[in-house]
C-alpha cells in the first residue's frame, strides 16, 4: 500500500494489449481526487482502455494502479465496486425493466446474502432517483426513454453504488446538444457538490474544457500533454494530436480556452 495522498488513481507504467498488439505502453497517470478529469484523443487512441483498465474490466500486461492507496490487482472485486462506478459506453439494458429496478443493480456491492433490498439500499436509491431528476420516471420501462432520460437513468445506477469515483465513457455519445449539455452539467453538480472524483472519456475538445477541471491528451498509446484545459489545449498540441489546424480563444463568457477551425 502507498502512502495516502490527493490521488484517487495512480497508473503507473502501464502496458495493455490485445491479442499481442501493445494499445499502451509504458503510461503513467496520476488522477486527481474530487476533480474532473476528461481523457481526450483520437478515436484508437487509447482512452478508452486506459478507462477500463482502471476499472479493472482489462488487466494490464505490465504495470501497477492504485484505488485510493490500494493496489487493485490484489482487491475483491465487490471491494472495488464500494469505490469506483464505471459507466461504459451504450451498456445493454434488460428487456422491459424499470428505472428503479435499474437503479437497484447499483446496490449489488452493498447487498446482503440474502440479495434483498435493505432500508439503507432504498434510501441510497431515492437519493439517486433525486439527483438525476428521475422521480417521475421511477416506474418506466428504460428502453422507453429518450436518449437522454436513459443515460441519466444508468448515472443514477451508477450513484447509487455510493462510491466516491466515477467513470463515464463517452457519455454524450447519441445524444443531441441539449441532452449533451444536460449530461455534462449534472456530472459537473455532482462532482461540485458531492465532491465525486469524476475521470470521462469525451470526444468534443470545448465540452471537455468546459466541463473539466483537468485534461489529458492521448495519441497512440501515449500522452502527449496533461494538465489544466489551458495548459493542454494549445494550437501547437490540437496540430500534433489530431492534424488540424485551430485557433485557440478565451470564451467571451467563462474565459475558458476554447477552439475554433482555421480555413474552413
Amino acid at each position: 500500500m502507498i502512502a495516502a495522498t490527493d490521488w484517487a488513481i495512480r497508473a503507473i507504467n502501464l502496458k495493455i494489449s490485445y491479442d499481442d498488439l501493445a494499445i499502451v505502453s509504458d503510461l503513467s497517470i496520476d488522477i486527481e481526487m474530487g476533480k474532473i478529469t476528461a481523457l481526450i484523443g483520437p478515436n484508437g487512441s487509447g482512452k478508452s482502455t486506459v478507462l477500463r483498465t482502471i476499472a479493472r474490466l482489462l488487466k494490464p500486461e505490465r504495470g501497477l494502479i492504485y484505488l485510493n492507496g490500494k493496489n487493485i490487482a490484489k482487491m475483491p472485486t465487490q471491494a472495488i465496486a464500494r469505490e469506483l462506478a464505471m459507466l461504459p459506453q451504450s451498456p445493454d439494458i434488460p428487456a422491459g425493466i424499470t428505472v428503479w429496478e435499474l437503479i437497484g443493480y447499483g446496490r449489488y456491492p452493498h447487498r446482503s446474502l440474502l440479495g434483498t433490498l435493505s432500508r439503507q439500499d432504498k434510501i441510497a436509491m431515492e437519493w439517486a432517483l433525486e439527483m438525476t431528476r428521475l422521480q417521475s420516471l421511477r416506474d418506466r420501462a428504460v428502453d422507453t426513454l429518450s436518449g437522454g432520460e436513459r443515460q441519466r437513468a444508468w448515472i443514477a445506477l451508477a450513484l447509487a453504488q455510493k462510491t466516491g469515483i466515477l467513470l463515464l465513457d463517452e457519455p454524450t455519445t447519441f445524444l443531441d446538444i441539449r441532452h449533451q449539455l444536460d449530461i455534462l452539467s449534472l456530472v459537473k453538480s455532482l462532482n461540485r457538490e458531492q465532491q465525486i472524483t469524476v475521470v470521462w472519456v469525451l470526444h468534443e475538445l470545448n465540452q471537455a474544457a468546459a466541463y473539466s477541471d483537468r485534461m489529458i491528451m492521448f495519441r497512440s498509446g501515449e500522452i502527449m500533454s496533461m494538465g489544466t484545459p489551458a495548459q493542454v489545449m494549445t494550437p501547437e498540441k490540437i496540430l500534433e494530436v489530431f492534424g488540424v489546424k485551430m485557433t485557440v480563444i478565451p470564451h467571451p463568457v467563462n474565459g475558458l480556452p476554447t477552439c475554433f477551425p482555421i480555413n474552413y
